[in-house]
């Protein structure tokens, strides 16, 4: 009876189910049961579909935020890939780019017979070191550097051999297809193309290295970079330079040009100099080529020297800026003068009362020495501090050299410091501070990155009287038709200027047959646009054997102004009378 009653109830289409209550029972369907399973193990399906994306979802997001895994071995190489912007000349002309390249790397672990590899890899590889490359390959690490920055044809030859255990990262090299042209200026990368020298060092201190870091500068084309360099004006200046450290037999030559409004940087070489695209250079025995590397002082930004009669400008500037002279001031330079020891002479000096013109033209020492007297020592510290000859230049070129002065002035110091020993400054800042006696009176921090008039009158500031810089705009012209500075003459030109011969200092003390030679020139004289400063160390001989200024580093600034001056824009005026000289009185 049980048994039928059970077997009835599982063909039946409901079910009797006791409930308490008052109606004591309900019937419920078999089929809106089974339903109702059916919907909750639906609905828990679904929610465990949901749980797992979202777990995904979640992990994806973690992976996308988070730092890429990498073996130490290749974590400082991070950003090797990343681009570094074109730098540029003045007009376009390019003077740094970046070239897409593929390094060489071995995963030790997957090397089959290093020995085989190594053989192999010297058939395309030059100067592959056999015993480090093997080292390399039977350590423990995931990672190894084999050959960076390999060339397409040689990438393409080691794929062809089928080694096992390689592989190319891409990678970008620097090229500078100048070459040694503009060295100095623009300066150069390392391996991971990161700046070390130069404005390309400058480039990284201004964010660059920072974008990198972030990644923000993978195979992302930057904005190319502006310089105030001429590129054509910078070829003549470094040719000459490098033609007078080979003719005169020196050790170094320079020169800097100058916009003396603007304070623009259109030109600066060093010699000897380097090739950026080889920095360091190996020699065939593997070691690094010491005399080569010679090549990255930059002498006239970096160094300083005592600059010599060159100095006569701004103490004859100062004193006529103080008022104690005026160019028709006579002051006696017929005597030496005695001081601490000492005794100051003139080279070929007249012995006879000078005008301030004469004192100029004949580079007297007695007579700059008189007028430092009159100002003083303080005011004479104050007026070259003004200058800004007496504290590091600010500029954008990294590694600018600070000037040397003396602890405490003394008299002796403001004396001998008058006309050019006992201070060592820049050649470059030299120059700056000569455009300030040129430009009306503004003293205008150099660039080396395009700068209009507008933007270089809010940086200027002006250190002597508009009167004073016309009274050495004159000297610098008389100099230039009856001094020193006839030997920079280019015909149609007017050139003027002052040179400095200066005795070099050797282990501390004053060597008497070795000088260092500069000349500041201005040109065009009756509107000076810019400012040329020429420098040649240790010269063995000059034009007709002579050692001094005169006879090295004034005949440079005429090799280099009667080939640059029509690229300047400056016009020749050929057959138009000498101007009258004249004295005149403020």
């Amino acid at each position: 009876m049980i048994s039928f009653v059970i077997r009835l109830q599982s063909r039946a289409h409901f079910t009797i189910r006791r409930k308490a209550g008052a109606d004591g029972g309900a019937f419920i369907g078999t089929n809106a049961r089974r339903r109702k399973q059916a919907r909750r193990r639906l609905a828990i399906v679904i929610a465990a579909f949901i749980a797992a994306y979202l777990v995904i979802g979640t992990r994806l997001v973690q992976y996308g935020l988070s730092e890429p895994v990498l073996s130490a071995s290749i974590a400082g190489n991070v950003h090797a890939v990343a681009s570094r912007p074109n730098i540029v000349d003045r007009n376009g002309l390019l003077l740094a780019t970046d070239l897409n390249m593929v390094s060489l790397y071995a995963d030790p672990r997957r090397i089959v017979d290093a020995d085989e590899v190594v053989e192999k890899l010297a058939l395309v590889i030059p100067n592959l070191d056999w015993s480090d490359t093997h080292r390399k390959l039977r350590s423990d690490s995931g990672f190894q550097w084999l050959r960076r920055q390999l060339t397409p044809k040689q990438q393409a030859d080691i794929l062809a051999l089928g080694l096992p255990g390689l592989g190319f990262r891409p990678e970008k090299r620097r090229f500078y297809p100048g070459g040694v042209m503009a060295s100095h200026i623009v300066g150069h990368v390392n391996v991971d193309n990161q700046g070390l020298a130069g404005m390309e060092r400058y480039l990284d201190q201004q964010g660059l290295a920072d974008l990198r870091a972030a990644g923000l500068t993978h195979d992302t084309r930057l904005e190319p970079v502006r310089l105030s360099i001429d590129l054509r004006v910078q070829n003549i200046v470094r040719d000459v330079a490098a033609k007078a450290m080979a003719d005169y037999q020196a050790e170094a030559a320079g020169a800097v040009i100058l916009d003396v409004e603007t304070g623009e940087v259109l030109a600066m070489a060093s010699v000897p100099d380097y090739d950026p695209n080889e920095p360091s250079r190996t020699l065939p025995d593997g070691r690094v080529d010491k005399e080569y590397e010679k090549g990255w002082f930059n002498r006239i930004s970096n160094a300083t020297f005592e600059m010599g009669s060159t100095f006569k400008s701004f103490t004859l500037a100062m004193g006529l800026d103080a008022g104690g002279i005026t160019l028709n001031s006579v002051v006696d330079a017929s005597r030496p003068i005695r001081m601490g020891g000492f005794t100051i002479r003139d080279f070929k000096g007249k012995n006879r009362p000078l005008s301030i013109p004469e004192v100029f033209q004949y580079s007297s020492n007695i007579g700059t020495a008189a007028v430092a007297d009159m100002v003083g020592i303080d005011g004479h510290q104050q007026f070259l501090t003004r200058l800004g000859l007496l504290s590091r230049v600010e500029t954008e070129m990294p590694g600018v050299a600070t000037p040397t002065q003396p602890r405490t002035w003394k008299k002796i110091n403001s004396v001998t410091i008058s006309f050019g020993h006992g201070v060592a400054t820049t050649p470059l800042q030299t120059a700056v501070a000569a455009a300030a006696l040129m430009n009306g009176g503004y003293l205008v921090p150099p660039t080396f990155l395009t700068r209009t008039p507008e933007e270089a009158k809010s940086l200027a500031r002006r250190v002597i009287k508009e009167t004073t810089s016309a009274d050495m705009r004159f000297l610098y012209d008389w100099n230039g038709r009856n001094g020193s500075g006839r030997h920079a003459q280019v015909e149609g030109f007017h050139i003027g200027g002052k040179t400095g011969t200066a005795d070099k200092v050797i282990n501390g003390r004053y060597a008497k047959n070795i000088n260092f030679n500069a000349f500041v020139a201005a040109f065009p004289m009756d509107k000076p646009r810019y400012v040329v400063l020429t420098i040649i160390d240790a010269p063995r001989t000059g034009e007709n054997g002579g050692r001094t200024a005169a006879s090295t580093a004034a005949p440079m600034i005429k090799a280099i102004l009667r080939r640059v001056a029509p690229l300047l824009g400056v016009k020749p005026r050929f057959g138009e009378p000498e101007a009258e000289i004249r004295l005149v009185d403020y």
